[in-house]
């Protein structure tokens, strides 16, 4: 008897059959050519590892000297074929420069075939799941006639020598799988909330510690697969609030939650925290923490060990590297870090700058005070009018995290949006993947990768990224960024559902109000547009706002005024993230001033948003396309978005 065994590999709706030289998928064939075959084949073996162009050229051509259009070829007709993965991502990961990194995860198969025809002796299949074993599936072929009487011994050996040979296969099939099929069905993260911790004192000057304290937390989890952690920004509105578990639970959308209270008595501080099951109520830990207020540093480390052992997560190596204590820095430095942290989260950016800027003075080297000193000299540039100096010290504030620091996702996330604001999207998709290979769960990292996208003018793809980011945290940025994409392919009842309903903010209220603009609804938008503008002036999407619902109501000159004077003041600081003054560019020219129009969609596109798809559809600038001007820029634009999506897709 000769078994034939085969390796087989799964990933997703996918198996691929080496020896036959097979692909299916849902168990129908997908067709291949024999070099995208063995494209495929090198990538799935790789077990996730970055395969070099020049690996991959050796590999496939050998012998050969061919062109490198050859490899991206058979990429591109691999994509194809296998389409998206399930939740939605491209299976062939494209890394800038360098190579491909296949990401499915692959399961490895063994099946053992029936021996030649004419053989005698059992066929044993090795089963492709662990429904049966493999003694059920033994087939016997018809006994071949007996011309002579056995003797007791040989009668015993016909009896046991199948039986000894089963088990001994199942023995070691049993050690193969343990030892190399990973599991099909990961269990799902737990979803978690931190909510900000309550003053029992209510002492005005002590509050800062309730949200900033519950930031650093976060911050902390922020590399735990295992988990879902609500960003601090989603949390910020439960500050000082009765809390009802059941009803802030089904709002966040958690199983978990984390509350606690403290009390500062001079020097004296006493923190008290108790992890929650939402469904039952349930406590799964409760912990006071004594301590001095010079300790204040060690709260957030200590809180995060506990959370980890409170829900029994298994760590990664890495992982547990991320959640050692935090270096120590010097006691009013770090006061002055979380004074800086509760103000942004109020949204009083320069107040935030001054104190994280005495914070990074007494402590140069602790890399969240760089992060979010960044973070917040971009905000009080881009909203503020802070100018071009600001953003000058967000980039160096952000380079600074990342040395000391190269693995923190918050500066991740604030550079790679401080890029894609500034017109360098190019360098923003980079950090962000690299960001989902230290966490694929974190829900920031993939809405900004979709707001990147989007400049890149890759709407689907941004749609993709955001619904994911949306799956994961239904809350992430949920009030200060909009899904922009939907607008843009012209998906105007999904953009206005993916809007808060009840949030009375003037950001809001202005996308609110454009939607309904492009569906003409003109009350509805001049209602909101108003409503935008009255509540937060200064802002430049509301002032765009304003300037669109003077056209609506036949007053086009006084509209203009508006856009003239934000577009003097975006020229005047240098400031202005490149999709706003979009903005200004359809509102001009929906005015009627198709000149300033023109000028505001070069300035646009020169600072980096290069939307092209969007650009050759839009219907508010149909009064633009046959400008001269116009069709050049569209050729400037479309060569932008070619080489962007060259580059990463």
């Amino acid at each position: 008897m000769s078994l034939e065994t085969k390796l087989l590999y799964e990933f997703g709706r996918f198996r691929l059959d080496p020896s036959q030289h097979l692909l299916l998928r849902d168990g129908k064939p997908i067709s291949l050519t024999p070099k995208a075959f063995e494209l495929l084949l090198v990538l799935v073996q790789s077990d996730g590892h970055l395969l070099t162009k020049d690996d991959l050229m050796r590999k496939l051509w050998p012998d050969s000297f061919v062109e490198e259009a050859n490899l991206t070829v058979n990429i591109s007709a691999l994509r194809k074929a296998l389409g998206d993965s399930n939740d939605g991502r491209e299976l062939i990961e494209t890394v800038p420069k360098s190579g491909y990194r296949f990401l499915a995860a692959v399961t490895e198969l063994l099946e053992e075939n029936e021996p030649a025809k004419g053989t005698r002796g059992p066929v044993i299949r090795l089963p492709l799941s662990d429904t049966a074993s493999p003694a059920a599936q033994i087939e016997r072929p018809p006994e071949a006639p007996s011309f002579s009487r056995e003797t007791p011994l040989q009668r015993w050996t016909r009896i046991l020598f199948p039986i000894l040979v089963i088990l001994a296969i199942a023995s070691v099939y049993t050690m193969y799988r343990q030892r190399s099929v990973k599991p099909l069905v990961p269990e799902a993260p737990r979803r978690l909330a931190i909510l900000p911790f309550q003053n029992l004192r209510q002492d005005p000057d002590s509050d800062f510690m309730g949200y900033s304290l519950a930031d650093a937390v976060i911050t902390k989890l922020g590399y735990v697969q295992a988990l879902r952690v609500r960003p601090s920004y989603a949390i910020a509105r439960y500050r000082n609030q009765t809390i009802d578990i059941p009803k802030v639970a089904t709002e966040l959308n958690v199983d978990t939650l984390l509350m606690g209270n403290f009390i500062r008595d001079g020097d004296d501080l006493r923190i008290t925290c108790q992890l929650v099951d939402a469904a039952t109520q349930n406590i799964l830990w409760k912990k006071a923490f004594d301590l001095k207020y010079e300790s204040l540093l060690t709260v957030h480390d200590q809180v995060a060990q506990e959370i980890v052992r409170g829900m029994e997560l298994n760590l990664s190596p890495i992982e547990a590297e991320q959640l050692k204590p935090d270096q120590t820095i010097d006691p009013l430095a770090y006061e002055y870090y979380l004074r800086g942290v509760d103000l942004y989260s109020r949204d009083l950016f320069p107040l935030a700058v001054k104190m994280l800027e005495k914070s990074a003075e007494i402590a140069p080297n602790y890399p969240l005070t760089w992060a979010y000193l960044g973070r917040s000299y971009n905000a009080s540039a881009s909203f503020e009018f802070g100018g071009r100096e600001h953003y000058r010290k967000a980039q160096a504030a952000f380079e600074k995290a990342l040395s000391l620091q190269p693995a923190l996702i918050d500066a991740r996330i604030y550079l790679a949006n401080f890029f894609t604001d500034t017109g360098r999207v190019e360098q923003s998709v980079p950090l962000l993947r690299e960001a989902l290979k230290t966490n694929p769960n974190h829900a920031e990292v993939h809405w900004e990768l979709g707001y990147a996208y989007r400049f890149g003018g890759m709407l689907k793809e941004s749609v993709a990224e955001c619904e994911r980011a949306r799956e994961l945290d239904p809350l992430v940025k949920l009030t200060s960024s909009a899904l922009n994409a939907y607008l843009y392919l012209g998906q105007y009842d999904k953009f206005l559902e993916s809007l808060p309903k009840t949030n009375e903010t003037a950001f809001i209220l202005f996308y609110r109000g454009f939607g309904e603009y492009h569906q003409k609804n003109w009350e509805a938008a001049t209602r909101d547009f108003d409503r935008s503008f009255e509540l937060d002036p200064a802002l430049l999407q509301a002032q765009v706002g304003k300037a669109l619902s003077r056209g609506i109501a036949n007053q086009s000159a006084r509209g203009l005024e508006i856009l003239h004077e934000a577009e003097d003041k975006i020229k005047e600081r240098g400031v202005g993230d490149s999709e706003a003054i979009y903005k200004i560019a359809q509102a001009y020219a929906v005015l009627g001033d198709r000149v300033s129009a023109t000028r505001t969609l070069a300035a646009s596109i020169d600072k980096g948003f290069f939307a092209y798809p969007y650009f050759s559809t839009d219907p508010l600038l149909a009064s633009l396309r046959d400008e001269q001007e116009f069709s050049r820029l569209m050729k400037v634009a479309e060569a932008r978005h070619e080489a962007f999506k060259k580059a990463f897709f």
